[in-house]
């Protein structure tokens, strides 16, 4: 069912581009976003452009162009993900970020879709001609097409959650409404989008958050729940690896029977989506038991979004420990194409798992698989390593008895 789905919506993109040969000349058309907003953040703030994002044409899967845990789970291949982002035009307005608290019709429109639950059925008139955008971004997935927005029409009844429509009108802090929901299955996709559409917080406080900003914001809000109540769980038994590649992104997750800690180390190869050079290229951020007080800004989003799920495995085993990540991005991720990679290649390796009895053994066999797996050479960068360097010179009570 799920193939038929994925090679249906690629072949219907390419059946859809073949009969808008030429795309600037569409100004009208009916359509059904996946549900999905994009607020961007090129303006000068407070002014931001929000757009709503849907295909050229009726689309009855219109969600596959928005679901990145089905192209996870689907191992879609980086040219379907483009395909499909590339077909997903921006209707776009501008607008203050405090007018999401004002009745104005595209923002009622805007915000109507991005907190619905299913695809919604729309009606679209351009502006202007449509323009191609071909930029790349470490946190945004890639959308092709923008232009300006001079009409649009909801044609279908909207479907909103009974929980979202309760957070939405409780006067509570926003970053409590995303936690709530999240309680209650909602996952980071969903709550960013809300988020980003400023219908959660205090009345007197909401309003549009960038889509780039919302995305990290989410990570960082549930993050920071969970690890409320890990840091007080007990230490793993073991010292525990993980390891996996998908769309060319390699992650070695290493976990050692410690207080919470966590460092990540980027390793951009020559010819990866972010190193044109011919040199390998790297950034590192790490935080201690209590956390950061400051944005990672070497790893950027890809801080928090390998974060989230590493603690959700903590969760759910009921542990803590230090956790020590490297992620090596190899020329076959050779397109940037957002944040969502990161969190589901990091996902992939969570489910599979060495156990040792040692420190030492555990860091040997992450080398070895570093060099016999993915050709990189991990030495260098465990030298490095804070976070090792630390679990190996502080005495734990443990010790001293």
């Amino acid at each position: 069912m799920s193939e038929n789905i994925k090679f249906e919506i690629v072949r219907k993109v390419a059946d859809t581009n073949f009969k808008y040969k030429d795309l600037k000349s569409v100004s009208k058309f009916e359509s059904i976003s996946p549900p999905s907003v994009f607020i961007g953040s090129k303006l000068k703030y407070p002014l931001v452009n929000i757009g709503i994002l849907s295909p050229l044409e009726k689309e009855e899967n219109a969600w596959v162009y928005d679901d990145a845990k089905y192209w996870a789970e689907n191992n879609f291949q980086i040219n379907d993900v483009i395909k499909l982002r590339s077909s997903l035009l921006n209707s776009r307005f501008q607008s203050k970020v405090t007018d999401s608290r004002l009745n104005k019709k595209f923002v009622q429109i805007s915000q109507e879709i991005a907190i619905a639950c299913k695809p919604v059925d729309i009606e679209i008139e351009l502006k202007n001609k449509m323009r191609f955008d071909k930029n790349k971004d470490r946190v945004l997935a890639p959308h092709g097409m923008r232009a300006g927005l001079k009409k649009a029409k909801i044609t279908s009844n909207v479907k909103i959650h009974q929980k979202v429509e309760n957070v939405m009108n409780d006067e509570i802090k926003a970053s409590e409404g995303v936690g709530l929901l999240y309680k209650n299955n909602f996952n980071e996709y969903t709550l960013s989008k809300i988020l980003s559409v400023g219908v959660l917080g205090l009345k007197k406080n909401k309003k549009f958050v960038p889509t780039r900003w919302s995305i990290t914001a989410t990570d960082d809000i549930l993050a920071r729940n969970l690890l409320e109540k890990i840091r007080d769980y007990k230490w793993i038994e073991n010292y525990e690896l993980f390891f996996e590649e998908f769309m060319g992104n390699c992650y070695l997750i290493m976990l050692f029977p410690n207080v919470w800690s966590y460092e990540l180390f980027e390793l951009y190869l020559p010819g990866s989506s972010w190193n044109p050079s011919l040199e390998l290229k790297a950034s590192t951020d790490s935080e201690n038991y209590f956390g950061r007080k400051n944005y990672a800004f070497a790893t950027a989003g890809g801080y928090y979004a390998t974060r989230l799920p590493i603690l959700e495995y903590l969760e759910s085993i009921k542990k803590q420990a230090s956790v020590l990540v490297i992620r090596i991005e190899t020329p076959s991720y050779w397109a940037s194409l957002g944040v969502w990679v990161v969190r589901e290649s990091v996902r992939k390796a969570l489910e599979k798992k060495m156990i040792f009895n040692s420190r030492e053994e555990l860091i040997e066999s992450a080398k070895k698989i570093g060099k016999i797996k993915y050709n990189f050479d991990c030495s260098e960068i465990i030298k490095k390593s804070k976070l090792l360097n630390q679990i190996k010179t502080q005495k734990n009570l443990v010790e001293w008895f």
